[in-house]
């Protein structure tokens, strides 16, 4: 990439959950050419379903997209625990409506422990709808560098 750099930007969300925002720099950089494709998502990275397979071992990881434009619009959503995947992939199409077990995003979300309590569902209680632009999510009062000291 030229004149351009790709930061791993870790945002933290509402009920101990936790953000990795795929920008599209992020994805040019960790993308193999020729690797697996994760199916069903226009932006999963290649070989990101070997690598969350891996990290689900010490706890349940999701990867999920979102792309809305004017109010209509797609998402996607999958969750691996313990080495395997547990829900999905799930696809909400362009035009389908919600299913009754909610959105493929909120049925991922209360796989990882989320619950809407006062919300309309978990996408909106965990903060999601903060940003409607994935870059957006970089601004320095939303992110923590991969390389700081969380707690």
């Amino acid at each position: 990439m030229t004149g351009s750099t790709a930061e791993a930007c870790i945002v933290p969300l509402g009920q101990h959950l936790w953000l990795l925002p795929m920008t599209d720099a992020l994805f040019d950089t960790v993308t193999a050419a020729g690797a697996p494709e994760l199916n069903g998502f226009r932006k999963a990275p290649t070989d990101c379903d070997r690598l969350l397979t891996a990290c689900s071992e010490t706890g349940p990881v999701a990867y999920i997209e979102a792309d809305y434009f004017g109010g209509v619009g797609a998402q996607t959503a999958q969750v691996w625990d313990g080495g395997k995947t547990v829900l999905g992939p799930l696809l909400l199409a362009e035009g389908e409506p919600s299913p009754t077990t909610s959105t493929p995003i909120s049925q991922a979300l209360r796989r990882l422990g989320a619950a809407k309590g006062n919300h309309v569902d978990e996408f909106a209680a965990v903060g999601l709808g903060r940003h409607r632009d994935t870059d957006d999510w970089l601004s320095p009062t939303n992110r923590t560098r991969s390389d700081e000291q969380t707690t």
